[in-house]
């Protein structure tokens, strides 16, 4: 797929150019981390404006994970950095940590607590102000009022997924970092999802970052994408309109065509 270098080239420099815009939620910029002699991300740069759903794509190992784990400060860049509403992680982390979320299918929830205590130990955490009068919001927002007394380890994989998203969404974030929250769910249950969270956006003005190996979810959800490859960022743009500029009918034609790209260590 030649053309996904020229794409790489643009869509780089026009992020570059994008992260320095005011109002950005999300900037990321030259982003990179090593593991002495495995580079898992490669100078990466990204923005994310308020409201905005964008999707973080790729085959396993390509770096999605990693760059998730930095943006949450669970992991320390090798060089870059990463500014969120406008402050410095490097400096700023337990202030940032307030703003920012996290929630996939494979998040741990304690099992031998209930929802009702799973929730108030999350908005514990995040100091929450008015905690008891959220989690009663949450748990009418997320149909889980008739669980409220239920340990989380007997719940099915989709109210688990709403109590996921309700413990995501409690502490109001500005930037939610969403892994796979679908995955695994019944239609019905993860369109359910998908609109709560489009939803969220709207009302909120959060941005959100997605990432999903369903082409078809990514493209309802996200007006941009960015397409990794062995830690580097291959193609930016609207996943409506990407396939045809790269001569593919579909963003899954796409997604397989990327993956197999070979990646030169000089690029």
């Amino acid at each position: 797929m030649a053309v996904s270098l020229f794409y790489s080239s643009r869509s780089i420099q026009h992020q570059e150019k994008g992260s320095s815009t005011v109002g950005n939620i999300l900037n990321v910029k030259h982003l990179s981390k090593n593991y002495q002699n495995i580079t898992a991300v490669r100078d990466i740069s990204l923005a994310v404006e308020a409201g905005e759903i964008v999707g973080l794509l790729g085959p396993n190992g390509a770096g999605k994970t990693t760059t998730i784990s930095m943006i949450l400060g669970i992991l320390e860049p090798s060089s870059g950095s990463i500014e969120i509403m406008g402050r410095s992680m490097a400096g700023h982390a337990d202030a940032i940590a307030g703003d920012i979320n996290f929630s996939a299918v494979y998040t741990q929830i304690p099992p031998n607590l209930t929802v009702l205590q799973n929730l108030k130990i999350f908005g514990l955490l995040y100091t929450v102000p008015g905690l008891a009068e959220k989690i009663e919001a949450l748990l009418e927002e997320f149909d889980l009022q008739k669980f409220r007394n239920t340990k989380a380890g007997v719940l099915s994989s989709g109210e688990m997924s709403r109590l996921n998203l309700a413990k995501a969404l409690i502490n109001t974030p500005k930037l939610l970092l969403l892994d796979e929250p679908t995955a695994s769910l019944d239609p019905s249950v993860a369109e359910d999802i998908r609109e709560k969270i489009r939803s969220y956006a709207a009302k909120t003005g959060a941005a959100v970052v997605w990432t999903s190996h369903n082409m078809n979810e990514i493209e309802k959800m996200c007006t941009k994408v960015f397409f990794l490859s062995r830690g580097k960022i291959l193609l930016v743009g609207d996943p409506k309109t990407l396939p045809g500029e790269n001569g593919k009918k579909t963003l899954e034609e796409l997604f397989i065509a990327i993956a197999r790209e070979p990646l030169s260590t000089n690029q």
